[in-house]
């Protein structure tokens, strides 16, 4: 069996395993404490998020994926919080290597990445856990809101600069696109999940159309 079958295979053990895992502590809670919402209550929540989900789940399967590798993308969705970590990982990973998206060599990085930012993420949060009472204090300080308030804006804003910089040209549509639109609609932020991905098809039209010109 080959690199890629041996993902394929793993890749979707993983994959059903953390689904079952998500599943089982609602039903074991449901049976030790015998209390079940009924099929109404359940149906009415999932019919509010669910068509958000797996369009998400869709559109990011078909962004991430390929950016990603075969082995990059499973520990990535099954592990999770790809937009705010692990695709920034395995993109800086990749870049600083000089290894391009989608070559074998990238999907090797981006893996390795992944799996360290994965590492690092369940470290923190045990070290977290075991000193949030001491931590507390200083995590709740007046000095440090306006800090964790822009943690995401810090982080995707040094990659946005080195990207963008890469490639001018791919980027200045949709980083247009979605600036009007928050300017617009400032209430979207809460769909970042849903956007994200929604501006990389957008690149990917743009620098289609952009290489069929020439202009790449």
């Amino acid at each position: 069996m080959n690199y890629q079958n041996k993902i394929h295979k793993w890749g979707r053990i993983s994959l059903i395993t953390a689904i079952i895992l998500f599943i089982s502590f609602p039903l074991i809670s449901s049976i030790y404490f015998d209390a079940w919402p009924g099929w109404m209550p359940v149906f009415e929540g999932l019919l509010a998020i669910a068509p958000i989900y797996w369009t998400v789940g869709i559109i990011e399967a078909l962004t991430f994926g390929p950016m990603l590798g075969s082995g990059g993308a499973y520990l990535g969705f099954v592990t999770g919080n790809l937009t705010a970590m692990k695709v920034p990982a395995a993109l800086q990973a990749m870049e600083q290597a000089g290894a391009e998206p989608g070559s074998p060599e990238g999907e090797v990085i981006s893996t390795l990445a992944i799996a360290t930012s994965s590492i690092v993420t369940t470290l923190i949060l045990f070290f977290g856990m075991l000193l949030l009472s001491v931590l507390r204090p200083l995590l709740e300080a007046p000095l440090l809101e306006p800090a964790f308030g822009n943690i995401l804006p810090a982080l995707f804003g040094g990659l946005g600069v080195v990207f963008i910089a890469k490639n001018w040209k791919l980027a200045v549509t949709p980083l247009l696109m979605m600036s009007l639109l928050f300017i617009i609609k400032p209430s979207l932020a809460s769909a970042v999940s849903i956007l994200v991905p929604l501006s990389a098809l957008i690149t990917m039209a743009v620098g289609r159309i952009l290489y069929k010109k020439g202009k790449l």
